[in-house]
């Protein structure tokens, strides 16, 4: 039957055509037998010629589509033309495997000499179209959620204005639906005069490039359906589709974030404000409260040193508690002034030999012979001003000695880096301090011993925490009652200061 019909086709040189098509092709007759397989339909489907020819084209077709098949090929030989084969439909090939894939099929109608009807095939295997139509419809399905979902207004236009999408988000912020924007001008969501002047500057965009908005983002004015304006976000992005320009611009509403940083504002102007006024403070008190106070400390000191002999001893008691607490008081308004200046007197910042530092500190406060300081043989060079960080270290360590309660005193100062930071720790073998109070010796005028004992003023630790915070690092306590403490504080570390 092959070579009979080869030679009825051999005038139309079909053999040749098939064979050297790219495509793959096939000839059939009426009652649906394979007469001519290119080479690329055996290919396709895994056959060879001989196992193609005179078998039945159904055998190309998974099992469950063959039955429609046949009728589908009688009425195509009832009414013969060109056409594309199951028009609207899915078609599938089967491969010799058994494995099954999409392919678009044409039909022509042939005819022999002798008019025998025929029909040609041109198969495509689809595969990778349908792949890419697959993950098409998925990246537009999760574009669509991310636009239907978004926290943020989504406006999508076209280069002459025109709103063409206008997500949920945008709908509940502007207070319409999308059917009542689409199509109008989205100079219609600006008041005045951003409205007027919209058109003109997307022109001048669209003509030079010029970037006010497009690309950049900035902050803008709002016009709710309501007639109320708002302060929001806008950032918008142009995406060329084809011969188009669309712009999709994302709206946020700041008024919130507005309102904080006016609040912040005022804060800051009243901050600004209360360090004024203690400024104002620390001059009252360093010049009209300790003139007088060394005056009564002078006096004191003159008369229990002339009048000694008239005293009694309650009288000598009187006087040595009338000097102890000018002298309190004396220290009590220098601690005050050294609160105050922190933060607001700045010396420069220079690299800081803490070895040197600390030795020096422990010399002025010459630690009495029971009281053994010891000091790591490596603390590093920081940079950081050097009288606030001696003032750290020295009301530190003078605690620890002040307080001491055992025989033999022994207090050690150590370092090690802890990360982006230097950790130093003040140890002490003294009475220790109860957890209840570890957060209130930190604050100011706070002290655990009564001031008739111990001379404090309260302000020493209210200090190392204020300079410590002030450089980026923080200060605590650990403690156990009866064994002693260890105050520890960090300072964030200067990779060009580290030793």
């Amino acid at each position: 039957m092959t070579k009979r019909f080869l030679g009825i086709l051999e005038g139309q040189q079909l053999d040749w055509l098939l064979n050297s098509a790219a495509d793959a092709m096939l000839i059939a007759d009426r009652g649906g037998r394979i007469i001519l397989a290119n080479p690329p339909v055996q290919r396709l489907f895994g056959y060879t010629s001989d196992e193609l020819v005179d078998q039945p084209i159904e055998n190309l077709l998974p099992e469950r589509f063959r039955h429609g098949h046949v009728l589908q090929r009688t009425d195509y030989f009832a009414h013969t033309h060109a056409r594309a084969m199951g028009s609207g439909k899915e078609l599938f090939g089967r491969r010799r495997d058994g494995s099954e894939f999409p392919v678009e099929v044409s039909l022509s109608p042939l005819q022999t000499a002798q008019g025998v009807p025929l029909v040609m095939a041109a198969i495509q295997d689809i595969t990778r179209r349908r792949q890419a139509e697959t993950a098409l419809q998925e990246s537009e399905a999760r574009m669509r959620a991310v636009f239907d979902t978004a926290v943020d207004a989504i406006v999508t236009i076209d280069e002459r204005g025109t709103i063409e999408r206008f997500n949920p988000a945008a709908e509940r912020l502007f207070g319409y639906i999308e059917s009542e924007v689409a199509g109008k001008n989205v100079s219609m969501l600006m008041p005045s005069p951003y409205r007027e002047g919209h058109d003109g500057y997307l022109a001048r965009y669209l003509q030079t490039g010029e970037k006010k908005i497009i690309g950049i983002g900035r902050e803008v004015i709002g016009l709710r359906k309501d007639g109320t304006v708002f302060p929001m976000d806008l950032a918008v992005a142009e995406m060329p589709m084809g011969q188009r320009r669309m712009f999709t611009g994302i709206v946020r509403d700041i008024t919130a974030r507005k309102q904080a940083e006016e609040q912040h504002a005022r804060l800051m102007q009243e901050i600004r404000s209360a360090n004024e006024e203690l400024t104002s403070f620390a001059y009252v008190v360093s010049h009209d409260l300790k003139a007088p106070l060394r005056a009564i400390g002078s006096l004191a000191d003159w008369l229990s040193t002339d009048y000694a002999d008239k005293f009694d001893d309650e009288g000598k008691e009187h006087m040595r508690l009338l000097i102890s607490r000018v002298h309190r008081m004396g220290g009590l308004i220098d601690g005050i002034l050294q609160y105050s200046r922190v933060g607001r007197v700045k010396d420069a910042l220079v690299d800081v030999e803490l070895n040197r530092l600390v030795r020096d500190v422990i010399d002025l406060l010459a630690p009495p012979a029971n009281i053994t300081v010891t000091v790591d043989a490596a603390l590093p060079t920081v940079k950081t001003e050097a009288t606030r960080i001696a003032q750290v270290f020295q009301n530190l360590i003078s605690n620890a000695v002040k307080y001491m309660d055992k025989p033999q005193g022994n207090v050690h100062i150590g370092c090690v880096a802890d990360g982006t930071h230097w950790k130093f720790s003040v140890t002490d073998n003294g009475p220790g301090i109860e957890p209840r109070h570890f957060e209130r010796i930190f604050q100011l005028f706070q002290t655990l011993a009564p001031r008739d004992r111990i001379e404090s003023t309260g302000v020493g630790l209210a200090l190392v925490r204020k300079i410590v915070e002030m450089y980026g690092g923080r200060v605590w306590i650990e403690s156990k009652v009866g064994e002693g403490s260890t105050f520890s504080f960090t300072l964030p570390r200067d990779r060009h200061s580290d030793h």
